[in-house]
């Protein structure tokens, strides 16, 4: 078959036309936000969603990035698990973080968007509003809390007001703030249990909000958990238990919202 100039020029445009809207992948959208620092880590792994199962995010610092594969594990085949792109830091972030998450991964000209609805949001906010900082440093003796119980009480108010109004029909989950050790360079013993106690104010006008209270759960066993008494992460054996607490509380919730 003889191709007319006419015709070589409209497969040539067509062809053009069609790369200038090709469909850009899901999974380079999701290691864009992940970036180089937590790419190679398999808590950051980019999840293929199976339409059959429910979709459950976990919302948290590294505490929850600890036991997020422990929480996979445990839910395999029972709901696909994902995790925020990075560490969530303090309550003033988080918005922004949800908001950065969700406009880049429900593009439309992604090969697989986010097209469906969470389930259930687990989130946490505290380790690093209770945190004292001198500059980029921790420091309990001179540096400043980076939230005031006042101010932290605020900006989970508003957390819940936007995850209501982002995710309606899912069911939240708050997990309290795990212990401080006593020798913590950058926290303050026992401030956890008072942030905790305020974040449980500002839950008492939402009690449709469950409380996975993570800090009690730590709390009888951190002598042996910790990594260190200067360090508020967990070994191996302590992030594998609050997995498995976390999986548990989930799957109770996921069985009552059917």
């Amino acid at each position: 078959m003889r191709i007319r100039p006419g015709m070589l020029l409209a497969v040539i445009c067509c062809n053009l036309l069609g790369g200038s809207v090709h469909a850009g992948s899901a999974e380079d959208a999701w290691f864009k936000l992940v970036g180089e620092k937590f790419s190679k880590r398999p808590e950051f792994a980019y999840v293929k969603n199976n339409p059959a199962l429910p979709n459950v995010l976990i919302y948290g610092d590294s505490i929850s990035i600890h036991y997020t594969e422990r929480v996979r594990e445990k839910l395999n085949g029972q709901a696909n698990v994902y995790r925020l792109y990075c560490n969530g830091g303090d309550s003033s972030s988080f918005i922004a973080k949800m908001t950065t998450m969700h406009d880049a991964m429900r593009e439309g000209n992604l090969d697989e968007p986010w097209g469906f609805h969470w389930d259930i949001i687990q989130f946490n906010v505290g380790l690093h509003d209770l945190k004292y900082l001198s500059g980029r440093k921790l420091d309990k003796q001179n540096g400043k809390q980076v939230s005031t119980i006042e101010g932290y009480k605020k900006n989970l108010g508003e957390i819940v007001a936007y995850l209501e109004q982002l995710v309606p029909d899912a069911k939240l989950i708050f997990a309290t703030t795990t212990p401080v050790p006593p020798e913590e360079p950058g926290r303050v013993f026992g401030d956890s249990a008072k942030f905790n106690a305020a974040a449980r104010e500002v839950l008492a006008g939402h009690p449709e909000i469950t409380i996975n209270d993570l800090y009690t759960f730590t709390k009888s066993h951190h002598s042996d958990w910790w990594i260190a008494p200067d360090n508020v992460h967990y070994n191996k054996t302590g992030s594998n238990a609050q997995g498995d607490e976390v999986a548990r509380v989930i799957l109770s919730v996921l069985a009552e919202k059917k």
